[in-house]
């Protein structure tokens, strides 16, 4: 397994590192880095229905776009992230995240943090989130990543993203700030959060009998600098995808939010594009192809529907819930 620190803290770069090392290395990798002050959204989130733009440019706040799905984040430097990619057997292409996160909470435990995994994603203290994660798949390879708030200014991190009435809809709590902690505030001794990285990648490299993280080749780094310019830093990738639609509908679903933006004319659909916080094992543009070119009503919706694993689309969701979605 090879293990890495990455030393940049541009996020356009790190998850453009995350995309070449899926794509283009055959290793099982576990990778630490950090961000400057950043907004980063998941792969079928709008942009612009995340982020409080007025904030997010007066505190010059990096917008970015990762690959994988889920909710949006914010980071600084006083959170780490966390990354595993793996190669993966077919039959376990799915989405387990306590695969992956049963390491990071026996490292917080063995410092005395109680934590825990929770709900469908995250790591908690005392019911208040630490860590969100997501996952993505790339042929027999896994990637699945996270978020570690240390010691994150809860104030920007309320200010910078647009908390969704829909999350809040059934529970007591009614803000972004109130359900997070910062892992530094339940450490029986003081660190900060270098030493904490340390800390966590000596933990985990442990079982495997390597005693330093390993770093990036000059050509690794040249192609993933290249990605960072094409792809990752673009307007088309972090903003793009937020066009205005003419049909509009959201629901919550036991796999997240799913909200569908369509333009229906003549009664048939001629765009239609998912955004959201759920997670998938296929691209839901693929799924979104196959509805272009229907009627808007139900009958249709549903025989195209019936030809393909909603699930597959939208982890957790199924196709009755779907169709009410759309219609």
């Amino acid at each position: 397994m090879r293990f890495l620190w990455l030393t940049s803290q541009s996020p356009y770069m790190n998850l453009a590192t995350e995309e070449y090392l899926l794509k283009n290395s055959e290793e099982d990798i576990f990778m630490l880095w950090q961000n400057d002050d950043s907004v980063i959204i998941g792969r079928y989130q709008n942009a612009l229905a995340e982020i409080d733009t007025d904030f997010v440019k007066q505190h010059h706040i990096t917008v970015a776009r990762r690959l994988t799905g889920g909710g949006a984040v914010f980071h600084d430097l006083g959170n780490l992230n966390f990354t595993f990619i793996q190669n993966i057997q077919s039959h376990e292409k799915e989405i387990n995240f306590l695969r992956y996160l049963q390491p990071i909470v026996d490292a917080l435990c063995s410092l005395g943090v109680p934590a825990s995994f929770s709900g469908r994603n995250d790591i908690v203290i005392d019911g208040k989130k630490i860590s969100g994660n997501a996952m993505t798949f790339y042929g027999n390879r896994a990637l699945e990543h996270g978020t570690l708030l240390f010691s994150t200014l809860q104030s920007k991190l309320a200010g910078a993203l647009k908390a969704d009435p829909m999350k809040f809809s059934d529970k007591a709590v009614k803000s972004v700030r109130s359900r997070v902690t910062n892992i530094s505030e339940h450490l029986p001794q003081p660190m900060d959060v270098l030493s904490f990285k340390d800390y966590l990648m000596r933990f985990v490299m442990q079982p495997y009998g390597i005693s330093e993280p390993d770093r990036l080749t000059p050509a690794e780094e040249a192609a993933i600098r290249e990605l960072e310019r094409t792809k990752f830093s673009t307007w088309e990738w972090n903003y793009g995808k937020s066009p205005q639609y003419a049909f509009s509908k959201k629901t919550k679903t036991n796999g997240g939010i799913i909200q569908a933006l369509m333009d229906v004319q003549n009664g048939h659909i001629r765009s239609v594009r998912f955004f959201g916080d759920f997670f998938s094992t296929k691209d839901p543009d693929e799924l979104a192809d196959l509805l272009i070119g229907q009627p808007h009503d139900r009958v249709h919706l549903a025989k195209v529907l019936g030809t393909v694993s909603v699930s597959d689309y939208f982890n957790g969701v199924s196709t009755d819930e779907l169709l009410s979605l759309l219609i």
